[in-house]
């Protein structure tokens, strides 16, 4: 405990606050996770509809950081932070940075046959949450979160 505390003390002041950030949207996304799905979906954006898969490298940089964030802050949470909840914590801290995301929701088949659900969350051509394994999923569903002014 002593040398994680350690290690946090030394990050810089911008790597600490986006820290603290990823855990209180994974903690407010837990929550819209026990809500019921039709009363959240209308939050996530607009349904069956994605944003560009187009580069934008000026964003690539934070993107990385909120991708690195909410997946180390997921560990540490007293709470359950999987798929879904990570995906909707980086979608509004994107979008607290005017960056587009497509959170896609998939259905399949675990080893026991048994019916599984996953999530992930895309921006441009980046995987932020999900990525592993999201071949194996069938997309049932896509939510795009796109900014004003931007180029769909």
């Amino acid at each position: 405990m002593w040398r994680k505390w350690k290690r946090y003390a030394s990050l810089s002041g911008e790597h600490k606050r986006l820290l603290l950030e990823a855990f209180l949207y994974l903690g407010w996304a837990r929550i819209l996770k026990a809500l019921p799905f039709s009363k959240v979906a209308p939050t996530l954006g607009q349904h069956m509809a994605e944003t560009t898969e187009q580069p934008n490298h000026v964003h690539a940089p934070m993107i990385k950081q909120v991708s690195f964030a909410v997946q180390f802050m997921s560990r540490h949470t007293w709470w359950e932070s999987q798929c879904m909840v990570k995906a909707i914590a980086a979608m509004r801290m994107l979008e607290r940075r005017k960056i587009e995301s497509t959170l896609y929701m998939g259905m399949g088949r675990d080893e026991k046959g048994k019916l599984v659900a996953h999530a992930w969350l895309r921006s441009g051509p980046f995987y932020i949450t999900g990525a592993e394994g999201r071949e194996r999923y069938t997309c049932v569903a896509m939510f795009a979160r796109q900014m004003e002014g931007s180029v769909k």
